[in-house]
C-alpha cells in the first residue's frame, strides 16, 4: 500500500513538470524552471511532494544555486581549455560508450514496455479488489502564526477575532508575513495540506478539532513557541475515484508485466549467448 502510494505521487508530481519559465540567465545561458524541477525530481527520487512544504521553497532556492554553480564552472572549463586536454578526451570517450549502451538497453526497455497493453477490464478488476490503496486520510490545509510569546499571540488574536470569511483570511496573511517567525511567513504562513501525525502533537490535535474558515481563540504552544492557527480548508477521508487512479493503476499493471516479460526475453537470450 505504501509503495503504491508513492508511485502515485510519482505520477501525479511527473504531470506538473512543464513550465519553461526563466528564472534566471547566467552569461546569457537561461535556467529554467523546468531544469529546477528536474533536478528536484532526480534528487528525491520523484518524491519532492514530500518535502515539507516550510522547506521546498528553501530546497528549491538549493537546487537553483547548484545548476548556476555548475553553468559557471562549465564556462571557466570551456575558457581554460579543458574541453581540448587529453585527460577530458580520453574520460569523454569512456562516457560515451556507457551512454551509446545505456541509450540503447533504455530505449530496448521502453519499446518492450510500450508494447504492453492493459485491458479496461484489468484496470477495473484491479480497483475493485484492490481499494484500500487509494484511501486518502482526513487531512487539514492549515496556516500559522509563530511568535516567541504567549502576549504577542494574544495580541494577533485580538485582532483577528472580529473577523469572519475573506476578511479573516486576508489579514492572517498580512498578519503572518509581517510577524511569523516561522519559514512558512513568507507565504502568508501556509503550510498546505497535512495529514494526521504530520505536525507535533499541539498543533496537530488542535488543527484537526478546528472548523474551516476559523481561528484558534488561544495560542497554541509547541516546542517552537507559540502558534496562531488559521484552518483554510478540510478534506475528510475517502476513497479515490477510478478515473483520478486509472492511469496509475495502468502504469502499475504494465511494470508488472514488463517484469515478466524482460524475464522470458532475458531468458530466451541467455539461451541462443555463447556464456563462458
Amino acid at each position: 500500500m505504501i509503495k503504491a502510494k508513492k508511485l502515485l505521487s510519482v505520477v501525479l508530481l511527473a504531470g506538473t513538470i512543464a513550465s519553461a519559465q526563466t528564472l534566471v540567465t547566467v552569461n546569457g545561458k537561461s535556467i529554467t524552471q523546468e531544469d529546477v524541477d528536474s533536478e528536484l525530481m532526480r534528487a528525491t527520487q520523484g518524491r519532492f511532494n514530500q518535502v515539507p512544504p516550510e522547506k521546498q521553497a528553501a530546497f528549491r532556492q538549493q537546487v537553483l544555486q547548484q545548476l548556476i554553480g555548475k553553468e559557471l564552472i562549465f564556462e571557466d572549463a570551456k575558457k581554460n581549455g579543458v574541453l581540448k586536454t587529453k585527460e577530458y578526451k580520453e574520460e569523454y570517450k569512456k562516457l560515451e560508450e556507457r551512454m551509446k549502451q545505456e541509450l540503447a538497453i533504455q530505449v530496448w526497455q521502453k519499446q518492450l514496455l510500450d508494447g504492453i497493453k492493459i485491458s479496461e477490464k484489468e484496470l477495473k478488476d484491479y480497483y475493485k479488489q484492490n481499494k484500500e490503496e487509494f484511501n486518502e486520510p482526513e487531512s487539514v490545509h492549515a496556516r500559522h502564526i509563530l511568535v516567541a510569546t504567549e502576549d504577542e499571540a494574544k495580541s494577533i488574536i485580538a485582532g483577528l477575532k472580529p473577523l469572519s470569511g475573506d476578511k479573516l483570511k486576508n489579514k492572517f496573511i498580512e498578519e503572518a508575513k509581517a510577524k511569523s517567525t516561522g519559514p512558512s511567513g513568507p507565504k502568508g504562513g501556509d503550510l498546505g495540506y497535512f495529514t494526521q501525525g504530520q505536525m507535533v502533537p499541539e498543533f496537530n490535535d488542535k488543527a484537526f478539532s478546528m472548523k474551516k474558515g476559523t481561528v484558534t481563540l488561544e495560542p497554541v504552544k509547541t516546542q517552537f513557541g507559540y502558534h496562531v492557527i488559521y484552518v483554510e480548508d478540510k478534506k475528510p477521508a475517502m476513497i479515490r475515484k477510478y478515473d483520478e487512479v486509472k492511469a496509475f493503476i495502468e502504469q502499475r499493471l504494465k511494470m508488472e508485466k514488463f517484469k515478466d516479460a524482460m524475464k522470458k526475453k532475458m531468458d530466451a537470450l541467455q539461451k541462443k549467448a555463447v556464456i563462458k
